[in-house]
């Protein structure tokens, strides 16, 4: 008798609110949003402008306080933050821009730079070690910014809207490469995006908000039927199946 596969609960959000004042009122931006998320899952938040998911992001990221619920994360679950701007410094070479992090909290040794080293030949950015920013194009420096996040070995990657500052054929060249990246590492990510086709071709669960106060409209786990590479995955025969549904959710709202 084969053993089944558990999975390990590396989050879970019950019953989340998040309230800003001001000086008139109050506003409810987050109502009730309860989830998990799995060890080595890629989870993608989606819904209408402005409902709150970045505020999630901010939440278990500790940048802002939650008004109510509880927030579990698993004992010594180190979180990294992928911002829509990349964040290079424009005056450090790309090989300091990617050891950024490592510098700042006084881990760098050897290892962590030649790991660092590594995924910048396996990204095609070793030819420009000693260039600057300016020197790479929109999809580069995101590739940039991820290796700088990964090398400090995160268990849980925020992705906030990563590809947003793209174009399209960047986008679809940018995630395969995140994608890549975070399934060789073996990461668990939660990634919030506006575009519904890249949440469905790069995630393992997708959960789509209300408008705001948002609570939890659906939660689909993709299944497609032969899940490659983002830009396969497009391609798949249930991709417009699970397109289909989490549009019409949103459609709903609007």
């Amino acid at each position: 008798m084969k053993s089944l596969s558990i999975k390990n609960k590396v989050l879970e959000i019950e019953h989340l609110q998040k309230n800003y004042q001001d000086p008139k009122d109050e506003i409810k931006a987050l109502s009730d949003i309860s989830f998990n998320v799995f060890e080595k899952e890629f989870v993608s938040i989606v819904g209408p402008s402005g409902c709150g998911k970045s505020t999630i992001l901010s939440i278990l990221s500790f940048l802002e306080d939650k008004s109510c619920g509880t927030v579990h994360l698993k004992d010594n679950t180190k979180l990294g933050y992928m911002l829509q701007s990349d964040c290079l410094f424009p005056w450090k070479t790309i090989l300091e821009n990617a050891l950024l992090g490592l510098e700042i909290t006084n881990s760098l040794t050897e290892d962590k730079k030649k790991y660092v080293l590594d995924l910048l030949h396996t990204y095609g950015l070793s030819e420009f070690l000693n260039k600057y920013p300016d020197s790479l194009s929109g999809g580069m420096r995101q590739r940039v910014a991820l290796i700088r996040t990964l090398a400090l070995k995160p268990d849980i990657l925020l992705l906030d809207e990563p590809m947003s500052a793209l174009d399209y054929q960047s986008k679809l060249l940018i995630s395969n490469d995140i994608y890549k990246m975070i399934k060789d590492e073996g990461i668990t990510a939660i990634m919030v995006t506006h575009d519904l086709a890249e949440a469905i071709s790069m995630s393992d669960k997708v959960i789509v908000l209300s408008k705001r106060p948002a609570v939890i409209k659906n939660i689909y786990e993709i299944k497609l039927k032969n899940k490659k590479t983002p830009v396969e995955n497009r391609k798949d025969e249930y991709f417009d199946k699970y397109y289909d549904l989490i549009w019409s959710d949103l459609d709903e709202l609007y």
